[in-house]
């Protein structure tokens, strides 16, 4: 079984948290809210992981003044592939509290959508398993 290290922002400004909404056809949760993130790259320290996976996810106008690791656990998940194919990975998510100056977003193929959520709103998404974990531990849910 393959490993991968997964960096995990969770983002918040002005009290809001950003959610986003996985692609129904592919990816570890399909259809499902999540928090963006994604795997580290050989040779990359964590916070450059991080700071890469948010540019190439949310686009280069999100700043992000602030960034804190919080946490991290692990846990073994099916990912499908585009074509239909699927993997067990073993995950083990960095997960860390970032602060953006903004909410300039512009998500890549890797999400459907996303939303800027305040706590007491995040029982009206569909929350993957993974999120509702984080969130609950944050105190969030």
């Amino acid at each position: 079984m393959r490993q991968r290290i997964i960096v995990c922002p969770l983002i918040e400004n002005d009290g809001a948290y950003l959610l986003c909404k996985m692609p129904s056809d592919r990816g570890v949760f399909p259809g499902q809210w999540a928090l963006s993130g994604g795997g580290m790259e050989v040779g990359e320290k964590i916070e450059e992981a991080l700071r890469r996976e948010i540019r190439e996810e949310l686009g280069e106008g999100l700043r992000i003044t602030e960034v804190t690791p919080w946490t991290f656990r692990d846990d073994v998940r099916t990912k499908t592939y585009p074509d239909g194919s699927t993997e067990e990975i073993y995950m083990i998510y960095l997960i860390f509290d970032c602060r953006a100056e903004n909410r300039d977003i512009a998500i890549n193929d890797e999400f459907e959508d996303f939303a800027w959520v305040r706590p007491g709103e995040f029982n009206a998404y569909d929350l993957n398993a993974a999120t509702r974990v984080t969130l609950g531990a944050k105190g969030l849910l």
